[in-house]
């Protein structure tokens, strides 16, 4: 018999390959980057990594050296590139670890240098307004890049950016900026092997921005980053399932509160069902009164406020026993609500959702290696 964790996120490894393999299918570009930062999404992120090279991806994309030691501790010898860097972070590490780093001034290029890092890729705002050289520093940081390689430093094996994914005069707009640096780029005597600037949504809807590479995140655990578009539409499946047992079922009267502030009063004699989940465990307490919850096969929704550690759901006369298992999200295919739900009951997005779990959810993974 298999005993489930009191809370329980179950990654599906098998999901994860065959979204990679449909993805990779599907854009058809010569490299694909699973991106694996921030826990692999939520879904760990070395048996992510492993589950994305399985399913075809040739690259991997994490935040920083930090996010990377791990994936090479478990014998992940897959590239992995990093982007978000402070003043207090050394480049040695990324040496080390041969990891391709993105660097966006002067100072990084001069410290990826001195730390005898291999290979970079110069990271270039088109317009989303984030990290990346402006416009305006473009052609000095592609002439000291060039510089740099050609005595002997950092090969630049990359040039990318990233789209605001702002509508369609505003994403061609990055697209024409993007083209203009890689000429500039030419220009200071750089042959960068790989151009990417496509994320999921990107790469989803304008081929025209796939160019060599893809950095796919949501996409790989099966998730749709369009308001209205199922992952099914793009032959992807949920990975995670997000779980707890019922602890605690007591049968209330008519004009019963719920929960703090009594938000929710009952409106019968029913049975209301404990969930040891709350806000601390990455549930979001805006879904109060909204989320869905799957019980023996029927829905529910929270009722009353979501706590830190716990909440309630109204399950009427169904019967619900201490022990049995409350699915908050998973593939909607089994009857789950889905991690979109949620995030519209919240007001938020997929992607919080899945990357906001605390540290008391344990995780089982199924499939693959697992």
């Amino acid at each position: 018999m298999n005993s489930r964790a009191l809370r329980e996120a179950r990654i599906d490894q098998n999901a994860i390959s065959a979204n990679v393999a449909a993805l990779r299918t599907l854009l058809g570009t010569p490299h694909f980057m699973a991106v694996v930062k921030a826990n692999g999404y939520g879904h760990g992120a070395v048996a992510s990594a492993r589950a994305a090279v399985e399913g075809g991806a040739d690259w991997l994309g994490v935040i920083d050296s930090k996010e990377a030691a791990p994936l090479r501790e478990a014998g992940i010898t897959a590239p992995i590139l990093t982007w978000l860097h402070g003043r207090s972070d050394t480049f040695l590490e990324a040496a080390a670890l041969d990891l391709d780093v993105g660097v966006s001034t002067i100072d990084e290029l001069d410290r990826a240098a001195r730390a005898r890092v291999r290979h970079i890729h110069i990271k270039v705002d088109t317009g989303l307004g984030r990290n990346g050289a402006e416009e305006s520093h473009w052609s000095e940081v592609l002439d000291r890049a060039g510089t740099l390689e050609r005595s002997g430093g950092p090969i630049v094996r990359g040039i990318f950016s990233h789209l605001a994914n702002a509508g369609d005069e505003a994403d061609a707009a990055q697209l024409a900026a993007f083209d203009r640096a890689r000429q500039l780029a030419a220009s200071a005597g750089l042959t960068p092997e790989i151009a990417h600037i496509a994320a999921t949504q990107a790469a989803l809807t304008r081929p025209e921005s796939r160019l060599d590479l893809v950095r796919i995140g949501l996409g790989c655990y099966g998730l749709s980053p369009f308001p209205g578009i199922g992952p099914e539409v793009f032959g992807l499946r949920p990975a995670m399932e997000l779980s707890a047992e019922v602890v605690s079922v007591k049968r209330v009267p008519a004009g019963s509160g719920v929960s703090y502030g009594h938000r929710y009063r009952t409106k019968r004699e029913t049975t209301l069902a404990l969930i040891p989940l709350g806000y601390s465990d990455g549930i979001p307490r805006h879904a109060s009164n909204s989320g869905p919850v799957l019980i023996n096969g029927e829905r529910f929704t929270v009722a009353g406020a979501i706590a830190m550690d716990q909440f309630v759901v109204d399950v009427g006369d169904s019967p619900v026993a201490v022990g049995d298992r409350a699915i908050l999200f998973g593939d909607p295919a089994s009857g789950a609500p889905s991690a979109t739900e949620w995030a519209d009951a919240a007001g938020t997005i997929n992607y919080e959702i899945i990357a906001r779990l605390g540290s008391r959810v344990e995780y089982r993974s199924v499939g693959g290696g697992a």
